[in-house]
């Protein structure tokens, strides 16, 4: 019987390159949302918007949720290197929750939350594509 050397074969557990690159992303892009989150919490006169407002809540709660989010980020990221499965799946819902608080932040600053979503999507992308049991880092 002949053996599938396909290119395209499933193949369970292994390293996965963007296992690796998500996983190293979402902790980036984690420690960046707890600056915000902490900008938010400290100096409000610097998220300056046209209306002097921003669009979802006051800053004391915007500067709370990008807190958590960052964190719990960053740990999704670590989980997602060791090779968590719960992490992959969890770090898929922050990309997401992160997209959408960007979106809603595009009025402060347009291009850097333009380039968040973008790499949001990367995280999502990194995070859904690999096989199960795949890790981020070889080994």
């Amino acid at each position: 019987m002949a053996t599938s050397t396909s290119p395209f074969a499933f193949h369970r557990g292994g390293y996965s390159g963007w296992l690796g690159f998500a996983g190293t992303l979402a902790m980036v892009l984690g420690i960046f949302n707890i600056i915000e989150g902490v900008i938010a919490l400290f100096k409000t006169y610097f998220f300056v918007t046209p209306g002097g407002q921003l669009l979802v809540w006051n800053y004391t709660a915007w500067g709370w949720a990008w807190l958590a989010i960052g964190v719990l980020q960053v740990l999704v990221g670590l989980g997602v290197l060791a090779g968590q499965g719960w992490a992959r799946w969890t770090g898929v819902v922050l990309a997401g929750l992160s997209m959408i608080g960007h979106f809603a932040f595009m009025v402060a600053f347009p291009v850097w939350s333009v380039i968040s979503i973008a790499l949001g999507a990367l995280v999502m992308y990194g995070l859904i594509t690999p096989p199960r049991g795949a890790t981020g880092v070889p080994g």
